[in-house]
């Protein structure tokens, strides 16, 4: 990786920790260089292939380069690439998006999810009139001061910064419940419940490595924000588009009051979205006085890219990614369990990922206290075998539509052989 290792230590000098997201970094002895991704692999600069499971994190549902997204990206080019000024493609991709996740509400689109959980609180304390917002520990919903906020262990009351930088003033707005923990929530309610704007979550723990939602936790969250007229907010900047057509909200059978989209919807390029009903929805400037703005919303690139994305999906589903993450979830489960491993692998369609240690895992806590150090050793073994998977634990494993029975058995050949290896240390 001498290429890679020339230019990790040209960016130390002019990137902090030489990278432009913390998790990059994770990547031992350093991040490996890409110079370009096809289908289901990763082209580096030092002449490797890799397959990839790890998909930008998320976005990439039908692999590198897909020629339709590749052609509609040009010809997108070919008519200019910013304008200050509404395109047809935009009122294209929010029909389409609204005929899945919200018929007849309205989307407002930004540039990311943080971007879109920021602005999805907003409007939620503009809609209610009121100031503090539920979130769990262990859920993620980008890096604005609001969100960056966990209450470790005890999980239960007000929030502490997770970051510094964060006023102890902004921190204290964001209530922290335990994931899976209904009790939890209640108890929030019960002493805080008339100044509750909403309760965000995502539907699916993507940022606790995978953890789903225990049978009826959903549906307790629509049940208590009812009643006490909180709205309930669904980050589905991860599941969207994922788990189904219309995302988490079509797959447990759960409605939120406004939804947040990213990465699927945007093929690939930068994107996030509101999306609510238009009595919430219509609190937006210029409707009403909430305020969101940006030069890059409904980039027209994005918008050609997400639109072609979603009806690639229309037409050929998401069952070819999910398969293809059954087969590699089962041989995760397999091969640790052959060589005497205590472990947990969590699966919901096209994400999974496998947690060593003792019991199941259902919230951060869980998460937390599986074996970190076997995964690292696993994660650094794999891309010895030719498999990037996610640098940290409490990321999501994904598989694509470019994923089929190939890169499955691609897969299973490596594990075997990195994970003894990784349990020798």
């Amino acid at each position: 990786m001498e290429a890679s290792r020339r230019l990790y230590e040209r960016a130390l000098k002019v990137f902090p920790g030489g990278v432009n997201s913390p998790v990059r970094a994770l990547v031992e002895p350093h991040p490996f260089y890409v110079e370009r991704g096809e289908g289901a692999y990763l082209y580096t600069v030092d002449g490797r292939r890799l397959l990839d499971m790890v998909l930008g994190y998320g976005p990439l549902i039908l692999g590198h380069r897909h020629p339709k997204v590749l052609e509609a990206l040009r010809e997108a080019l070919d008519r200019g690439w910013l304008y200050g000024a509404p395109a047809e493609a935009e009122v294209r991709l929010a029909e389409k998006i609204l005929s899945h996740v919200k018929p007849g509400g309205m989307v407002r689109f930004v540039n990311s999810g943080t971007e879109a959980t920021m602005t999805a609180i907003r409007l939620a304390r503009g809609y209610t009139g009121r100031r503090l917002v539920v979130k769990f520990d262990g859920c993620y919903h980008g890096s604005h001061d609001g969100v960056l906020v966990a209450a470790g262990s005890a999980a239960g009351e007000l929030g502490i910064p997770a970051s510094e930088g964060v006023p102890g003033e902004v921190a204290r707005l964001t209530l922290v419940a335990r994931y899976n923990d209904l009790e939890s929530v209640y108890t929030l309610f019960q002493k805080y419940g008339d100044d509750i704007a909403a309760v965000i979550v995502e539907p699916v723990a993507a940022n606790m490595g995978v953890v789903p939602p225990r049978r009826g936790f959903l549906e307790g969250l629509r049940k208590v924000t009812r009643e006490y007229g909180a709205l309930l907010i669904f980050d589905e900047v991860v599941t969207g588009f994922r788990l189904s057509l219309g995302g988490a909200q079509e797959y447990y059978g759960v409605d939120a009051d406004i939804v947040t989209l990213g990465k699927v919807i945007g093929g690939g390029l930068p994107v996030g979205a509101v999306v609510a009903g238009r009595r919430v929805m219509e609190r937006l400037a210029p409707s009403g006085k909430v305020f969101n703005a940006g030069t890059f919303n409904a980039h027209p690139l994005t918008m050609a890219a997400g639109l072609v994305t979603l009806e690639v999906l229309e037409s050929e589903g998401l069952s070819r990614a999910s398969e293809s993450m059954k087969a590699v979830a089962e041989v995760l489960g397999e091969e640790a369990g052959r060589l005497g491993l205590e472990y947990t692998v969590n699966r919901v369609e096209s994400m999974a990922q496998i947690f060593f240690g003792k019991g199941e895992v259902w919230n951060a806590d869980d998460a937390r206290a599986s074996d970190h150090r076997l995964y690292k050793a696993l994660h650094r073994e794999m891309l010895r075998e030719g498999v990037f998977i996610a640098p940290s634990q409490m990321e999501s494993l994904f598989t694509s539509t470019a994923h089929g029975p190939a890169e499955a058995e691609l897969f299973a050949e490596a594990y075997r052989r990195a994970l003894r290896r990784a349990i020798r240390g």
